[in-house]
């Protein structure tokens, strides 16, 4: 049937990518997470209480991806924003995760359990929707090819952990998907939803403009949805205000994680320098080079792939998407982190599903997408060893 195609290629790449980051995750936990470095991170910012509440068997399972930021979203479901810098965290995904977790009164288990299951449907209901969009844009020939370089990238690790990143691509793609067929209530009510679940879900309101302009039929009053786009963010601005006195402090608190403005894509140039000295640490075998130096070297390599992509998007698909990807590429490369300029940055491409779609075209025309995927996979694989072992990455 027809209208299950896109639900048994999204369910594929689903299950196998996901169980295939569980099994290394919960491997590496077993074999590799004791003493020295991941113990003194385990030891700083996890939370036991939320991430290890099953014991024995069931922490086995459940906990080798509850690890950095995932203890921050726990907290906030557990308890809100009565902690100190929590304000970063956007409040959709820990709402929902509450919410899930309510019936059986939001005990630990509960939540962590509630946590996977939104993270996971989450992403299920986004590749669904993006094998669509993809069809629609590009033809059905690309779409499975999208969803299997986006599931193989190194930063869909965090599509399947206690993150917000696969409700913010779910509601990111259904927004482009509705607005590419007319449904402009949903466009911009999952717009809204986008900026209730982190701050760059506003920057959809410009590729949902584009689109508007772009359709056939367009009117003022399905422009007029569109409005709800900043809804998300600004419901949660009211909400600090009310409750700690500042409705900025999102953007104040991110002082905290030593971010900063460098000027327009100022934290590119601080990631070319940050790159250098830390691949000349490594050619001269300097033994006192910082862990974060080497993975310098490592994230500007993601910002060069970001970068041609960016163009490639421009050139190969509609303009919307193209606008898109440049508008939240400027986020990352104009706030850098010290002193690794690019943190999270994969963790942030991940999301940005025209990259793919472009990539898929590109690896296509060239018969090399089951290559590319395989090498990408690899580095997942890495990835997954090195989080699941409190080391921190991306």
């Amino acid at each position: 049937m027809a209208g299950s195609e896109p639900l048994r290629a999204a369910w594929r790449v689903f299950w196998v990518s996901r169980a295939a980051i569980a099994a290394v995750a919960v491997f590496a936990a077993l074999t590799m997470g004791a003493g020295g470095l991941p113990e003194r991170n385990a030891q700083r910012f996890d939370a036991p209480a939320l991430t290890h509440p099953f014991g024995g068997f069931g922490d086995t399972l459940f906990s080798p991806l509850a690890r950095w930021d995932s203890v921050w979203y726990l907290s906030i479901a557990d308890s809100g924003y009565d902690g100190p810098a929590r304000e970063a965290f956007f409040p959709l995904y820990p709402l929902l995760v509450r919410g899930l977790a309510a019936p059986a009164g939001a005990p630990a288990e509960a939540l962590l359990l509630a946590a996977y299951a939104i993270s996971l449907a989450a992403l299920l209901g986004a590749l669904y929707l993006l094998w669509r969009l993809v069809s629609l844009e590009l033809g059905r020939s690309l779409a499975s090819p999208t969803l299997l370089l986006l599931a193989a990238f190194p930063g869909s690790l965090f599509f399947g952990a206690p993150y917000s990143e696969s409700l913010f691509l779910l509601v990111s793609v259904g927004a482009f998907y509705a607005a590419r067929t007319g449904h402009w209530v949903w466009a911009g009510a999952l717009a809204g939803c986008a900026s209730a679940t982190r701050s760059a879900g506003i920057l959809l309101l410009l590729p949902l403009g584009i689109l508007w302009w772009q359709s056939e039929r367009r009117s003022w009053r399905d422009a007029a949805w569109l409005a709800l786009a900043p809804v998300g963010l600004a419901a949660y601005a009211v909400y600090l205000e009310a409750t700690i006195g500042d409705g900025l402090a999102f953007l104040q608190v991110q002082e905290a994680w030593s971010r900063h403005f460098a000027g327009p894509l100022g934290g590119a140039w601080d990631a070319a320098v940050a790159a250098f000295e830390g691949a000349r640490g490594l050619v001269e075998g300097d033994e006192q080079l910082p862990r974060w130096a080497a993975m310098n070297v490592m994230l500007f390599g993601f910002m060069v792939f970001a970068l041609v992509a960016c163009v490639g998007v421009l050139r190969r698909l509609p303009f919307a998407y193209g606008a898109y990807v440049v508008a939240a590429l400027m986020l990352p490369l104009s706030w850098p982190v010290e002193p690794q300029p690019l943190m999270s940055l994969p963790r942030f491409l991940a999301v940005l599903f025209p990259i793919f779609m472009w990539l898929a075209i590109v690896c296509e025309e060239r018969r090399i997408t089951d290559r590319v995927a395989a090498v990408s996979a690899l580095v997942l694989g890495l990835f997954v060893t090195q989080y699941a072992t409190w080391h921190f990455i991306a």
